[in-house]
């Protein structure tokens, strides 16, 4: 991690996390401007590198400082103890939320990072592309399916609800302005009618 950012007011470092992660989220690696996120942030290009030295620089620092704060959230969110599967995608939704109050394009930058074709780009944030598969399958491995009617097929439910949750995220954010706590209100009320359908 770069100590020397750390060092700048909260404020400040929020406001140059935000401006990187709605660039790079909106465009990916490849066509995200430097230019045009000093213009969101408001700093200057050379303080830019300053604390990074280069784009790709900025870009795994993102990488790696996302995941781990992911981490923390989720972890916080999550019981141990809980084993309900739908309870479970319910915690790690609240833990997002929590997230994207601060970080309102953290979530879709990870989403754009996982499918990022840059050769440069996807090298230098492999280990964190890992870790985040790591984190969401080391939570669903203490899910119980039992709770299943008998013809549901847990693996394609679990698919398609990654893939649902991902869809009405995007969906929400080429709204317009992307509010979170509508967000999660909605991947609630589609985790909660899905569990209906599928539960004993």
């Amino acid at each position: 991690m770069n100590e020397k950012f750390f060092d700048l007011k909260t404020e400040k470092q929020d406001r140059m996390i935000n401006a990187s992660l709605k660039v790079f989220a909106k465009n990916g690696y490849q066509y995200a401007s430097t230019d045009e996120i000093v213009k969101e942030a408001g700093i200057s290009k050379g303080l830019l590198f300053h604390y990074f030295g280069s784009k790709l620089g900025l870009y795994t620092f993102l990488a790696d400082y996302c995941v781990r704060y992911m981490k923390i959230e989720v972890s916080s969110a999550c019981s141990e103890k809980e084993t309900d599967y739908f309870v479970i995608l319910k915690e790690v939704e609240t833990a997002k939320l929590s997230v994207l109050k601060k970080f309102p394009y953290l979530q879709q930058y990870l989403s754009t990072m996982e499918k990022e074709t840059d050769s440069d780009a996807a090298k230098a944030t492999s280990e964190q592309r890992s870790s985040l598969a790591t984190i969401y399958s080391d939570i669903m491995k203490k899910a119980d399916y039992s709770k299943f009617r008998a013809d549901a097929d847990a693996k394609r439910i679990a698919k398609m609800m990654e893939m649902m949750l991902k869809s009405l995220m995007l969906d929400e954010i080429k709204g317009g302005i992307f509010k979170p706590e509508h967000y999660h209100s909605e991947a609630i009320k589609y985790i909660d009618m899905i569990s209906k359908l599928v539960n004993k």
